[in-house]
């Protein structure tokens, strides 16, 4: 049971909307509990909101990731700081939102249309003046508006935001004090229900107490794992509540049909409404079959999983036909449409591609292929899930592993390493039943999998890149010597793609008038001293990241990807436009690629990207002194350019 000492506990506490959760919750009102120790034991297991504008199943479904976690305390101790996005819990019809665009700006008009039921609770007095005056002087309003770009530009003073709200919500005064450390070092603080910063300034510094912990983002990532059992369960049990629909609604649908010929397809989500290099891959095979007016079905697990899914377990599976969402069905009615289609003995050629089977169960993929009589297709490497469901090889998601033996102590260790045999057993039990071709986009990413795989040594591989580098038919002109080093990180900021190293960089040089520091995303992570540009890849645009480098003249692009990547979008865009990439020696084809073609270097460790950064050796990866010349892009249709070429 969950106790106010607890972090997660703690963290919860400073955002859950006890008023919003005893009131929608009636059955928790009555019972008299504690709503964060309802919400933290047993609430976010079963999708109750623990705010109006919080919405625990949307979150999950956004994020597959993180399959078994606490949704709310992610998103309050991480997930704001990432860019991932919170949506409205659909109960908060009576708490309408007035505007803002992030946690601490939001203000909710209550207009009740049943009683509430309210918590008595005791005022916080107010600080002294002299109280004040000693905070004022430790809190650094310059960076709590960098931090937080939606008061950026409000007109509130930044340290009375804070200490009316921005504390409650884990937000940071200063780079120097971690709202959520000092909390979680110091319980008798939580306890008291005391503003963290103001006990530091007045009392904690003085006894000598750690303003934040010293442990680095990779304890911190290791302090939240959850173990697999846990995760699986609660996918499970928020997958049982998902609405299904009747295999009427399913064959309507697939009556609508573009040609004779039929490609299937599977992964982890739905990849018109996700973001990342997979759904990209998955979106540019899908305006293939549009083009060639082939029929396109793809099968995903309508809730994330963190592993394949045991053939005992049940849950429904989505279905995008011809690239419109269809609904949630289970796989017998799939497999029954697909026999139907089949009977009605169309001469087409069918064919069908393995993305990424997280989320689902072998057992009914099998049966959905064998229903539409497909049996030779294509298994893709573009994670390493067909090994470990720790899928990106990181054992306990802060250090490459290298993929030992499972049954050695290396992999036992691991949170991942209790259901290392689940994966590998359910992908052995595909190349014994299907003709599978495994495709990976890049030779470092096969190689790494044929050395750890128990597939058949015969099994037929492909080594098909995602996309080529080509001549540009002009050059841009040459950079003018001058100015700062413009260094860049490209995509997503999450932990394994190596944001904590590149934010860590970002701030140690922030006075640095050498360097320039840029985030070209989809999303803004809040905190580091770095200039955002929004910038989002898709099939539509596919070389919006590459033009806004290009206009940005950006010099050096910091990929230090913790995990094997087996293909980066991103080092191929960095290289069209002439940048360098710094990697590490852990990133895979990263790696490979820089040091095979010379358009990077790869460090030793990140005391050496420091110390390149420190020494002013960076510099001369500027373009105008390396004078680099620039590419184009050209992109793969994946799975229909080998069908093609066969």
């Amino acid at each position: 049971m969950a106790a106010p000492a607890d972090p997660i506990y703690r963290a919860i506490a400073t955002a859950l909307d006890t008023v919003f959760y005893r009131t929608i919750y009636q059955d928790v009102a009555r019972a008299g509990i504690d709503p964060v120790r309802h919400y933290v034991d047993e609430g976010a297991r079963e999708g109750r909101d623990p705010t109006p504008w919080f919405s625990t199943l949307a979150y999950l479904e956004r994020n597959p990731d993180l399959a078994g976690a606490n949704p709310f305390y992610h998103y309050l101790t991480w997930g704001w700081r990432e860019g991932r996005e919170a949506e409205p819990s659909p109960h908060g019809g009576a708490f309408l939102w007035q505007g803002g665009a992030a946690v601490g700006d939001r203000t909710w008009r209550y207009e009740p249309d049943f009683a509430p039921v309210p918590e008595p609770h005791a005022a916080e007095p107010a600080p002294s003046a002299q109280a004040l005056a000693q905070m004022a002087e430790a809190f650094d309003a310059a960076f709590y508006r960098a931090a937080n770009p939606d008061i950026a530009d409000a007109e509130v003073d930044a340290l009375d935001h804070f200490l009316q709200s921005g504390w409650r919500e884990g937000r940071d005064p200063s780079r120097e004090f971690s709202v959520a450390d000092y909390l979680e070092l110091n319980p008798d603080v939580a306890a008291a229900g005391l503003n963290p910063f103001q006990h530091y300034v007045l009392t904690g510094r003085i006894e000598g107490r750690p303003a934040r912990h010293n442990l680095g983002f990779r304890h911190q990532i290791i302090s939240r794992l959850a173990p697999i059992a846990e995760r699986q369960a609660a996918a499970a049990l928020a997958s049982a509540a998902v609405a299904q629909g009747t295999p009427a609604e399913l064959q309507a649908a697939l009556e609508a049909r573009r040609g004779q010929g039929l490609h299937v397809t599977f992964s982890h989500d739905d990849f018109t409404a996700n973001v990342g290099g997979l759904q990209l891959c998955l979106q540019r095979e899908a305006a293939a079959l549009e083009a060639r007016e082939v029929d396109h079905l793809h099968l995903f697990p309508v809730l994330p999983w963190p592993t394949i899914r045991p053939d005992d377990s049940a849950a429904p599976m989505g279905v995008i036909w011809n690239g419109a969402q269809v609904g949630a069905f289970a796989a017998a009615d799939i497999a029954n449409a697909l026999r139907r289609r089949r009977a009605e003995g169309e001469e087409a050629t069918d064919s069908f591609a393995l993305h990424n089977l997280l989320g689902h169960a072998i057992g009914e993929v099998l049966q959905i292929l064998e229903a539409a009589g497909l049996v030779r297709g294509y298994l893709w490497l573009h994670d390493f899930t067909s090994l470990c469901a720790g899928v990106h090889l990181m054992r306990d998601d802060v250090a490459d592993c290298g993929a030992p033996p499972p049954a050695s102590g290396a992999c036992r260790i691991c949170v991942y390493g209790p259901r290392r045999s689940l994966h590998m057993d359910a992908h052995d039990r595909l190349f014994a039943a299907l003709d599978l071709t495994v495709v990976a986009p890049s030779q470092s990413a096969y190689d790494t999998w044929r050395k750890a795989s128990s597939a058949p040594q015969a099994v037929r591989h492909r080594i098909h890149p995602h996309a080529w580098l080509g001549p540009t038919p002009s050059q841009p002109p040459l950079a003018v010597p001058g100015g700062p080093l413009k260094v860049a990180f490209l995509g997503m900021p999450s932990a394994h793609k190596g944001w904590p190293v590149f934010a860590a960089l970002a701030e140690r040089f922030a006075d640095d008038p050498r360097y320039a520091f840029l985030h070209l995303a989809s999303v803004q992570a809040p905190g580091p001293p770095v200039d955002f540009h929004r910038v989002s890849v898709s099939a539509g645009a596919p070389l919006a990241m590459r033009e806004a480098m290009q206009a940005l003249e950006v010099d050096v692009a910091v990929l230090w990807s913790l995990c094997r990547e087996t293909f980066s979008f991103t080092a191929y865009e960095a290289v069209a436009v002439g940048a360098a990439v710094l990697t590490g020696p852990d990133s895979g084809n990263i790696a490979a690629f820089a040091a095979e073609t010379g358009h990077g270097r790869v460090l030793a460790d990140e005391d050496a990207l420091a110390a390149l950064f420190a020494s002013g050796d960076a510099l001369a990866l500027a373009r105008a002194v390396r004078r680099a010349p620039t590419y184009d892009l050209t992109f793969s249709a994946l799975t229909i350019d080998l069908l093609e070429s066969a």
